[in-house]
């Protein structure tokens, strides 16, 4: 079942005491079952991005428990930043992750908001997608007049705070206004321009930001212009910290305008007011695809191969976009799903050649054949993907990279399903081991227990299945390559099919040895079925590839 999931982003209107920082962001960590991904401080803009992650309802305490702390830490009457604000904690935003739809996540936000208001005495403004009225769907209309302008704006009827006093009162003089909704994924994303000069960079901005400008006609009225790019907001500003002035760009749907498009038009609009893009920041966290779209961009422009490695893209993204041009870019620390990967999920295929061999050779008989077999036919599709990409950039092959780019995505595909199969043949077996543990004294207990071990034991024995299906697919990879690929790395194709079937043989004997005790006949014979055809099928393309090979040799 997947796991609910949904993501707070709250930004805070301190960016320089690191011990307030730290006390407001530590709160988080005391509401069981939410994590704590980043925090993100910026001097200059005198602001932070702290961002958490968890299930609903653990999320939203947490992020009750950080506005009350900021409440406490943070006077906004002594604040002075670059960045537009209104309050102590100043928008808080619900995004969902995973099995959390949208209006699910707009319900929370409002449930956070009428108890930040009614407990905390802080006014609320709801927006996006948890928005009271179209009006504040838009955070900047929210924001608007920023904290000076909030005793003005408490006494407008039009402006009357969702939840929360509708005065100026000591209390709200300290803690301001917060924003509280529910959005899609935001990326926030910060462009490096080599010049000081906040007019150039807003100039900038407004070019490619969707709400461009106003532009004033001959009669004196104004025009709205919008500008190049969908869902961007942006703003330039100088940023003392690094002596550059930034576009500040929030990119509300990555679907739209993806960061690669983003940056890639901020140079062309740069360019034409003879400035120059010297790289970009990220500020907070980032989902992998994102990075992945952005390394197939550059990778395409170049007409390379688009089979590479993830950790190779993660790279080639980060170059291409200069992340790394105000310091190091540090992939497990801002992408998403790396900060969320359970700790000990990928056990076996984090170790080193020496270190998983010497796990294999111990006395305990897990990983055994299942998890070996699966990282041998591993170790044999990246055989073909490597002879996929070596043939991509062939002199002479140009026309042709872009057929063998293919062939390598798909093997970059089933290796990695492969090396997710060495730890899963792992966990299965782990998994009949805790069902033996379960109570056994009533008779309910004992029929409970030996459903749950014959419910993992089937698992245990689709687990090496789907290790054969993976191993005999990528075959036709190797065959591929051994006809079309490049002829001095015939060699490699050959035995890159003989690991696959290897492969494929050794998930064939663990299928049969684990059906052994399973009482399900009939789950038992279709399964045996499949494995049989799946033996007879790589067997037949082994054959095959290697007359191939031996006939190129």
């Amino acid at each position: 079942m997947q796991r609910r999931l949904i993501e707070c982003v709250p930004n805070i209107s301190e960016g320089r005491d690191r011990a307030k920082i730290d006390a407001i962001a530590a709160v988080v960590e005391t509401v069981e079952g939410v994590r704590l991904l980043d925090v993100d401080p910026g001097k200059a803009t005198n602001r932070t991005v702290i961002t958490f992650v968890g299930e609903p309802e653990q999320v939203c305490e947490a992020a009750f428990r950080l506005v009350k702390k900021a409440q406490e830490l943070i006077d906004m009457r002594q604040h002075k930043g670059e960045h537009p604000r209104f309050g102590a904690t100043d928008v808080c935003p619900l995004v969902p992750i995973s099995g959390v739809s949208m209006e699910e996540c707009a319900a929370y936000a409002k449930q956070l908001g009428e108890r930040v208001g009614k407990e905390l005495g802080i006014p609320v403004y709801l927006y996006e997608f948890a928005a009271s009225e179209e009006k504040r769907r838009n955070l900047a209309n929210n924001r608007s007049g920023e904290y000076e302008g909030l005793p003005k704006k408490l006494t407008d009827a039009a402006w009357k705070p969702d939840f929360g006093p509708a005065a100026f009162t000591e209390s709200v003089a300290r803690s301001g206004a917060v924003a509280i909704g529910a959005r899609n994924f935001l990326v926030a994303y910060n462009v490096n321009l080599n010049t000081t000069s906040t007019r150039r960079a807003n100039a900038i901005a407004f070019d490619i930001r969707e709400a461009g400008r106003k532009v004033k006609q001959a009669d004196g009225s104004e025009v709205q212009v919008p500008g190049k790019l969908k869902s961007v907001k942006g703003i330039g500003w100088y940023i003392e910290e690094y002596g550059i002035a930034q576009l500040s760009l929030n990119l509300t749907d990555i679907t739209v305008t993806p960061v690669h498009v983003a940056f890639d038009e901020a140079c062309r609009a740069a360019e034409a007011r003879g400035i120059r893009v010297t790289g970009s920041e990220l500020v907070g966290l980032i989902p992998k695809q994102a990075l992945l779209d952005a390394a197939d961009f550059y990778l395409r422009r170049q007409e390379r191969s688009l089979g590479i490695p993830e950790r190779e893209k993660i790279k080639i993204a980060v170059k291409s976009l200069g992340l790394d041009d105000l310091g190091p870019f540090d992939p497990q620390k801002k992408v998403i799903e790396y900060m969320l990967e359970e700790p000990g999920s990928e056990r076996l295929v984090r170790m080193d050649l020496k270190r998983f061999s010497e796990e294999t050779a111990g006395e305990s008989p897990a990983p055994g054949g299942g998890s070996v077999a699966a990282y041998v036919g591993a170790l044999g599709v990246s055989l073909g993907t490597m002879v996929a990409n070596l043939s991509a950039h062939k002199r002479g092959w140009d026309d042709r990279w872009e057929s063998f780019s293919q062939w390598a995505v798909v093997g970059d595909k089933l290796r990695n399903e492969l090396l997710y199969l060495v730890d899963e043949d792992t966990r299965a077996y782990d998994r009949i081991l805790a069902c033996f543990s379960m109570p056994k004294g009533t008779d309910a207990e004992k029929a409970a227990r030996k459903a749950a071990i014959t419910e993992a034991t089937k698992g245990a024995i689709l687990t090496p299945l789907r290790t054969m299906q993976v191993c005999v697919e990528s075959m036709t990879l190797m065959k591929a390559m051994a006809e079309q690929g490049l002829p001095a790395s015939v060699s490699d194709a050959g035995v890159g099919a003989l690991c696959a079937r290897t492969g494929a043989l050794g998930g064939y004997l663990n299928v049969k040895i684990n059906c052994a005790g399973l009482e399900d006949e009939a789950f038992k014979a279709d399964v045996m079925k499949q494995a049989d055809e799946l033996k007879a099928r790589a067997e037949a393309l082994e054959a095959e590839v290697m007359a191939l090979t031996l006939a190129k040799l």
